[in-house]
């Protein structure tokens, strides 16, 4: 059943004329996926990641319970399992690619497991969840001592798993990969093959939520924080051209590409459906001086954010096991807190369902208003949308504050509201209200890869 009345195709609204709204509805769907998250199952796949001794890029690949290649074959298994039970919902890839390079002394086969559930509606619209399975020590050409990596990145991948077996016992517009990423710390090669992969296939990546480093709660300091979780994201897109830049330095842009709006679909999210658990946005695509695979997947064009724990450990990354003074180093499964990544990982899952289930962001989202009193913002009809909402926000204010209902026209004059005092967007509804992110006009803010990749930076 319609949610809200639908305005006639192509009308063009005023502000007054708009003025009703379509109700924010809260989807039964998303509640239930929240209370399907086990941690427990978690836990397991911590332990069997961990009990492989190392899972470095440039360990050992034949052994059956050692080593980079014994981690990739179980990770597999389980999508293949995961797959088996909900009838073969998924289907399961391993995109590769022998590198060399600064970390890769030697030509390295690196291979990615892959797990793609196809959308019912909208396939070529991606959903993206990723995690790193390699791990490493304080040397990170040492790839023969112990690196049980449980926090960094285990917790990302069972979260992965995890999302994997809660999403594919439903069905979704859009397509949902689920994706085990090799070689993070030996130069983001598994976001660069992941990134490649989904541009041969064609993919309109519309979100890559990046999980690294996502199970510790105790900070260095000794403060536990159980409630809080970071989302970072880039303010510029890695891609925009130098014509992009010079307009948005001119007329504004710098915090609304698609993965800010991207983080900021997330915060509400949490919001709205996880009790006691707060997302935290970081203006920043990544933590100071340091970088995940989300990074190769903006140099792509696509939306991304990395999603870590809101307090880390240093002490518990990158470190040799070890005890020094008492202390103790490494990255073991001990300093996990399973509850906090079961919170971690439902904000996860009921994104992606979320934004799975909405219509596409729109396109061909334009801004009209110089020397006017009123503003006028045109868009382009996506499929599944029932209508769409026009969104705007003064110029410093961190959230989108104000809205207002379009119908399925597919442009707005906001009267008297003028176009030099406030940042503008559009969002599509599906007619069982489920709401797209926010797009920003331009190039700035499209959801679209748009020119070329941006050359590959030194890690």
């Amino acid at each position: 059943m319609r949610v809200f009345s639908v305005a006639m195709a192509g009308l063009l609204l005023s502000a007054s004329a708009a003025s009703a709204q379509a109700p924010v509805q809260e989807q039964a769907l998303l509640h239930q996926l929240a209370g399907d998250i086990q941690p427990e199952r978690m836990r397991a796949d911590i332990q069997a990641l961990v009990g492989f001794g190392t899972r470095h890029t440039l360990s050992e690949t034949q052994s059956d319970t050692r080593g980079i290649g014994a981690a990739r074959r179980w990770a597999q298994a389980q999508f293949e399992a995961i797959s088996r039970d909900c009838g073969g919902c998924l289907t399961v890839v391993t995109p590769s690619d022998t590198v060399t390079g600064p970390r890769v002394p030697t030509p390295t086969e690196v291979v990615n497991i892959v797990a793609i559930q196809r959308g019912t509606g909208d396939p070529n619209r991606v959903i993206i969840i990723s995690g790193h399975i390699d791990s490493r020590v304080t040397d990170v050409m040492n790839f023969t001592s112990d690196a049980p990596g449980a926090n960094d990145d285990a917790s990302g991948v069972a979260a992965v798993l995890e999302a994997a077996r809660v999403l594919s016992k439903h069905k979704f517009d859009a397509t949902l990969v689920f994706a085990a990423l090799s070689g993070e710390e030996q130069g983001l090669l598994g976001g660069k093959i992941l990134g490649d992969y989904a541009q041969a296939q064609g993919w309109r990546v519309e979100a890559n939520l990046n999980n690294d480093i996502v199970g510790n709660s105790e900070g260095q300091s000794g403060v536990r924080d159980t409630t809080r979780v970071r989302v970072f994201s880039e303010g510029t897109k890695t891609v925009e051209t130098e014509a992009q830049e010079e307009r948005r330095r001119y007329n504004g842009g710098e915090v609304d590409s698609s993965s800010r709006n991207l983080a900021r679909f997330v915060d509400g999210i949490a919001d709205r459906y996880l009790a006691n658990f707060d997302v935290e946005m970081i203006y920043r695509t990544d933590r100071y001086g340091r970088g995940g695979d989300q990074v190769e997947m903006l140099r792509h064009g696509f939306p991304a954010v990395r999603i870590s724990e809101g307090a880390e450990h240093y002490n518990r990354q990158h470190q040799d096991l070890r005890t020094e003074n008492g202390v103790e180093y490494g990255d073991t499964i001990e300093g996990v807190d399973f509850d906090y990544l079961g919170q971690v990982a439902r904000l996860n899952i009921v994104s992606m369902a979320a934004l799975a289930n909405a219509p596409a962001s729109p396109l061909g989202v334009t801004i009209e208003g110089a020397v006017k009193p009123d503003t006028t913002i045109k868009w382009q009809a996506v499929p599944g949308a029932a209508g769409y909402r026009v969104w705007w926000r003064s110029t410093t204010a961190p959230q989108w504050t104000h809205s207002r209902w379009a119908g399925n026209a597919t442009e707005l004059i906001l009267r008297n509201i003028v176009i030099d005092d406030f940042f503008f967007g559009v969002s599509a509804v599906s007619d069982d209200g489920y709401e797209s992110p926010v797009v920003f006009p331009g190039p700035a803010g499209s959801f679209v890869s748009v020119g070329d990749p941006a050359p590959r930076a030194a890690n």
